[in-house]
Parts: structure tokens; C-alpha cells; sequence
């Protein structure tokens, strides 16, 4: 599991124009929650460094240093600017050792479908799948199995081999992906 170190700054302030400031120097307001409950860290992170964490379809685990202390996160949630994209807050989680939390992870796909080898279209309809897990058994992706998809199957979130210690929140009937049959196909049928 990739790991991202970040450097914190304590906040005094808060408000919308403490929050204007903030940005106007080349930094992004963040709060820390705790997964278990408790009181929440503002801070202040530089824009630069939040950049590799943000903008990729990798789930990471983020390191942050504040005060001297190393609090190990996830990326909870991120509000950007409606024109410009640029990340205006980010809202992170405090993973406690034993206590399960929630996540969104990428799903892959592994192996190649007999189905597409035959000429059929293969179609992702999930990019990500939740999970509920603790700290110690995090994954940074799922994966699914297609080698046995044929042309017009369907795998549904239930087809996923069980994780160890991970559990899948999406409900089991939810198509993940499908090898559809081209129209060349069905009129040489």
C-alpha cells in the first residue's frame, strides 16, 4: 500500500475569509476527523503537496505531521472550485487501530474473458466498490475474476472472491461488468 507523507500547520482561525487567506498564499484548509468519534484538527497544507494526493484513481494511505505528532489517514472528502477545479478544502479521517471505517477502492479486473477472444465487447460498469475495514487489513484495490465470462455474462458484485478481513458494502446483485455481443455476431447467429 502506497503511503504519502504530508507536513501539517495548525490553524488558529476559521471562517470564510481566515479560509480566503489561506488560499490567496498557495495552501488548502483541511480538517482531521477521528474514525471512532472525538474532536476534529484544522490545519493548513501546502496545494502543491495535496496535488499527487487528489488527482489519481489510486486509493492511498496519507501520513500527516502536525505538531509532531504523525496521524495516519484516508482522503474522506474534497470540495473543488466549480470553474477552475482548483481543491478549495479537504476533509481527511484518522484511522484508530481496531476500529473498522469506510472506503472507496478501485476495482480491477484480472485475467482475460473467453467471451472477448470470440469477439465480444468487454464493459466495465464499476470504477470503484466500498468496502468496511479496519486500519490492519485495508486493500488498495479489488479484484475480480473474468476468465470464465462468455459472450452476454454478467459478473455482479457477489462473484468477488472474499477478502480477509475486508467487507464489500455494495449490495450483490450490482452488475461490475458484462461481455456484450456485437451485432455481427448475432446475425451470423
Amino acid at each position: 500500500m502506497e503511503i504519502i507523507a504530508l507536513q501539517g500547520h495548525r490553524k488558529e482561525n476559521s471562517g470564510k475569509v481566515e479560509a480566503t487567506r489561506i488560499r490567496r498564499i498557495g495552501q488548502v484548509p483541511a480538517v482531521m476527523y477521528k474514525s471512532g468519534g472525538g474532536e476534529s484538527i484544522q490545519f493548513t497544507l501546502e496545494s502543491a503537496a495535496v496535488r499527487p494526493l487528489i488527482y489519481t484513481p489510486k486509493f492511498r494511505l496519507v501520513e500527516i505531521s502536525l505538531n509532531g505528532a504523525t496521524h495516519k489517514c484516508i482522503v474522506k472528502d474534497t470540495q473543488f472550485h466549480p470553474v477552475s477545479e482548483e481543491v478549495l478544502h479537504v476533509d481527511f479521517l484518522e484511522l484508530v487501530p481496531g476500529v473498522k471505517f469506510k472506503a472507496a477502492v478501485p476495482l480491477r479486473f484480472a485475467g482475460t474473458a473467453p467471451g472477448v477472444k470470440e469477439g465480444g465487447k468487454f464493459i466495465p460498469r464499476m470504477r470503484t466498490i466500498n468496502i468496511l475495514t479496519t486500519p490492519e487489513k485495508v486493500v488498495d484495490e479489488v479484484s475480480a475474476d473474468i476468465t470464465s465470462m462468455q459472450l452476454g455474462d454478467t459478473i455482479r458484485v457477489r462473484d468477488i472472491s472474499g477478502l480477509d478481513g475486508v467487507e464489500i458494502t455494495n449490495p450483490a446483485a450490482v452488475p461490475i461488468a458484462s461481455i456484450e455481443v456485437p451485432r455481427a455476431l448475432k446475425a451470423s447467429k
